[in-house]
């Protein structure tokens, strides 16, 4: 069987490009080793968010691309995507000033175009009380403004499925071998659960997250590894403890963590820590975990956390590699292509939830050297996106 690409993954990157691509016209077939967002794309923030905080470091074109893509997935998937109300409290001593974060908020709300879900305000003293016990003292301020919440794993198959609905082929298990890759085409071996398989297509497409130098390390001839790490973040869940969402600066370092409402519980996260080894293995520590309690206990401390109903889970960035602490390294995604002026083999890492759908764009455009012409069947921005069973 022949295809015009093959996309080694079932993350959201990897069902972004499946979607763009069979959108674009293109045979596409998806491998996928055991379920789709079985990595990182089910251990997110469930955010799907401007990023606030990367205006710290000066990303505004990611902040302005996030926001752009958060307000067509309002549009496409209501019932996946809602907008929620975040309060940022802000304290005497906090590195981040009241005036700093009333910036910081009217830029976002800037590069949004103005957009009426971007609009944010200070809340009056009168209503600080209404905060589920917030601690009040040194209280200066408190902001509330939008973001989107989401269900990360549904969201991709949402986007999937879609891809699926538009032509593209998917293995399910279909544990990626080996690849064979000349000016011509790709040969990719992969097991399916009927055995093995070999299929050609034109561009082989990497999308395979913290398994992303395990792929490259499959492909004849060598190729060059790319110099990234991976970057821990966990989350916890709690007891549902608080009914409204918030952003908070960790004490302990000034990272920005959010404690919210998901699912009947309280989520906390993230945290930020170097892994090493398989990634597969990637599991909150008891050093993440006690983290994050003491973030929730700082801000609210009369809270009383039984710690037998404490679960926790963890997911794995791929971000480049740096002297920077993981907090300030950048968060636009990276391509990595054998050959620039007839790509056969391009990898897809980090990146975020939220622009999946452009970066799937940006993928395609990269290799569209080497894709044959093919009349477009429909637009990603226009295409509604709803939950769906998958068995």
């Amino acid at each position: 069987m022949k295809y015009d690409l093959v996309v080694i993954g079932a993350g959201i990157q990897g069902a972004g490009v499946a979607q763009a691509a069979a959108a674009a016209g293109y045979t596409v077939l998806v491998l996928e080793q055991s379920s789709p967002a079985a990595g990182t794309s089910s251990k997110s923030s469930k955010l799907i968010h401007g990023g606030l905080r990367y205006l710290e470091s000066c990303q505004f074109g990611l902040v302005r691309e996030s926001l752009r893509e958060r307000a067509i997935l309002l549009r496409l998937a209501p019932d996946l995507v809602k907008l929620q109300s975040l309060h940022i409290p802000v304290y005497k001593n906090a590195k981040r000033s009241p005036c700093t974060i009333r910036a910081g908020l009217s830029l976002y709300s800037l590069l949004s175009g103005f957009d009426s879900n971007a609009m944010f305000r200070s809340l009056p003293k009168s209503q600080w009380g209404n905060l589920d016990d917030l601690k009040q003292d040194d209280l200066e301020a408190v902001f509330r403004y939008s973001e989107a919440q989401t269900d990360d794993a549904a969201l991709t198959r949402a986007v999937l499925h879609s891809a699926m609905e538009l032509g593209a082929d998917c293995e399910i298990p279909g544990h990626f071998v080996k690849a064979h890759i000349n000016s011509q085409s790709c040969l990719v071996e992969f097991e399916s659960e009927y055995g093995f398989k070999t299929v050609s297509c034109r561009v082989l497409v990497n999308c395979a997250g913290p398994w992303v130098s395990d792929v490259i390390s499959g492909i004849e001839p060598d190729m060059y590894l790319p110099k990234v790490d991976l970057v821990q973040g966990s989350h916890l869940i709690l007891p549902p403890l608080l009914r409204n969402y918030f952003y908070l600066e960790a004490p302990q370092d000034k990272r920005a963590v959010f404690a919210l409402p998901w699912q009947g519980k309280l989520m906390i996260g993230t945290t930020e820590k170097m892994h090493y080894g398989a990634p597969e293995k990637a599991q909150c520590s008891i050093e993440e975990r006690d983290y994050l309690l003491g973030v929730l206990q700082y801000y609210f401390p009369q809270l009383s956390i039984d710690m037998n109903h404490v679960d926790s889970f963890a997911g794995l960035r791929v971000l480049p590699r740096s002297d920077k602490s993981a907090f300030s390294r950048t968060r636009e995604v990276l391509f990595e292509v054998d050959n620039e002026a007839r790509p056969r083999f391009i990898s897809v890492m980090g990146g975020k939830l939220t622009t999946y759908r452009a970066t799937a764009l940006m993928a395609l455009a990269k290799v569209k050297a080497s894709l044959p012409t093919k009349e477009r069947i429909a637009d990603t921005s226009q295409i509604p996106l709803s939950p769906v069973d998958w068995h």
